[in-house]
């Protein structure tokens, strides 16, 4: 086992399972039905399912380096795979795109990466290098600067995603709805854009109907 903590956490999950016995059964004999593909950094302080409350069953979860959706014909075909799958297969009526504060992905466009030394780094962040250029010439202050880039990547991912058929197709229908999101690992907020207004605002939990199954 690689670490002790990882050890523990083992007997704890199993305990978990047998505590959840018919929710892990039905699981496996009924398959998944999740209505939500989150996609988000692989940050180990963000953790979708602990975010959301979720429970095994709810998430379709894809993590990567800076929650970065190659366009359609990028020749990442990983992310189209997930993404035809969640659609087509899954039915989910809901993606999110979830960026973070402190995000070393996003600090990473400002400083030099050694494209020898770190070259799938350096690829994988050209999926967001016009973000960068947008925000130095916006005039905003150095310390507001890493806010509003890890915001318009958020943005420009989802334009990202609106490039693969099965996701402009469920937004012309209906059937399928965006989000996104920015977590403040400072505080634990989570801002969502609003796309009526073009800004960024507080996931307020008052303002939300009766709950749902829906994100």
């Amino acid at each position: 086992m690689p670490t002790p903590k990882i050890r523990i956490g083992m007997r704890k999950y199993q305990d978990y399972f047998r505590e959840n016995q018919e929710l892990m059964e039905r699981l496996a004999t009924h398959s998944q039905t999740p209505e939500v593909l989150f996609i988000s950094c692989a940050d180990a302080r963000v953790v979708p399912a602990l975010m959301v409350g979720a429970e095994p069953g709810d998430l379709f979860v894809v993590r990567n380096l800076a929650n970065v959706v190659p366009p359609l014909g990028a020749g990442q075909m990983g992310m189209g795979a997930i993404i035809e799958y969640a659609l087509l297969h899954l039915r989910i009526a809901h993606i999110v795109i979830c960026g973070h504060t402190d995000c070393g992905g996003i600090k990473a466009l400002g400083t030099h990466v050694d494209w020898r030394r770190e070259s799938h780094i350096a690829r994988w962040l050209e999926y967001a290098r016009t973000i960068q250029s947008k925000i130095e010439v916006s005039g905003l202050p150095e310390e507001e600067r890493h806010l509003a880039l890890v915001r318009e990547n958020v943005l420009l991912q989802l334009e990202h995603l609106r490039t693969y058929s099965p996701v402009s197709e469920g937004e012309r229908s209906g059937t399928l709805t965006l989000h996104g999101w920015v977590y403040h690992v400072e505080t634990g907020m989570v801002e969502a854009y609003d796309p009526l207004t073009k800004a960024w605002l507080p996931y307020d939990l008052q303002q939300e109907p009766e709950p749902s199954n829906s994100v």
